[in-house]
């Protein structure tokens, strides 16, 4: 959690196999459970813009090193987590371990031959009270991190088939939920405002580019009005609509060079164009 790559070549297509194949995995074994789980953070521009039919010019996706699962209200509101806790362990998963040794419970980590991954756990605030970067602790070794935005992953969703093989070489097929591209947009956005990783620009960029400014900017207006969607188009307009701005600069460093004025000016031109069709 602590070691992620800083730039896009400590990242690669074995990354993004490796957390997919881990997320259909997951999948099996939460099937019945799924409507009530999205994914979003890092593996989600991958599954969004897909990846065997890239607009021309694009990359496949950096990858990620992990999978953020957001978890809904109702999970809880209804202690369905406990189904959701138990099968998961019965899976072979269990809480990570920090440095200090101490375990991390919003954090579990699989034990395949073919490598560690980590899931994060995410649930939006169930009350004005809860701060965000918090836990909602849910058993003795299970909780999970508040996430303000968090529901617009739920308004703001779609279905993606994952077809494949899992860590353990089975071959298997299920239908999982992703946050939409204007719930990405809006969650990345305040993320970066809070950390300013050029990951999180990049992820912003990548999704910008391979869906286009007018299907992200249509999905950010079906999430209604809410001052979290201010904050975070307040976001873009302060870092991402000035060429040598935190976020164009910080994108095209993540991508291998900080003074690459082609990548900053592609940052800027989305960023705003989205702002200017919203």
């Amino acid at each position: 959690m602590d070691d992620k790559p800083t730039t896009i070549d400590g990242y690669g297509s074995e990354s993004v196999s490796k957390v997919t194949s881990t997320c259909l995995y997951v999948a099996t074994k939460l099937t019945g459970l799924l409507k009530d789980i999205v994914i979003v953070g890092g593996l989600a521009p991958a599954l969004l813009v897909d990846q065997q039919t890239l607009p021309w010019g694009m990359s496949p996706h950096a990858g990620t090193m992990d999978l953020d699962m957001g978890l809904s209200l109702a999970l809880f509101n209804e202690q369905r987590y406990r189904e959701l806790s138990e099968r998961l362990r019965r899976a072979g998963l269990k809480p990570s371990v920090n440095r200090t040794g101490n375990q991390t419970r919003q954090t579990w980590t699989t034990s395949f031959e073919s490598g560690p991954v980590t899931l994060d756990f995410l649930i939006a605030p169930s009350s004005s009270d809860e701060q965000g970067g918090g836990l909602r602790n849910l058993e003795p070794d299970f909780a999970a991190f508040i996430v303000h935005g968090l529901q617009f992953a739920f308004q703001d969703r779609r279905q993606v088939t994952l077809t494949g093989r899992t860590p353990v070489g089975e071959q298997a097929s299920r239908d999982v939920w992703v946050c939409g591209p204007g719930a990405f947009t809006v969650l990345k956005a305040l993320a970066f405002g809070d950390r300013g990783e050029g990951k999180d620009a990049y992820d912003l960029f990548y999704v910008w580019q391979g869906l286009g400014i007018e299907e992200v900017a249509q999905h950010i207006e079906t999430l209604g009005d809410s001052p979290l969607i201010a904050q975070a188009l307040g976001v873009l307009k302060r870092d991402f609509t000035l060429h040598d701005g935190i976020g164009p600069s910080r994108a095209a460093e993540f991508m291998g060079d900080r003074s690459d004025d082609a990548i900053k000016a592609d940052v800027v031109s989305l960023a705003e164009d989205l702002l200017a069709r919203l």
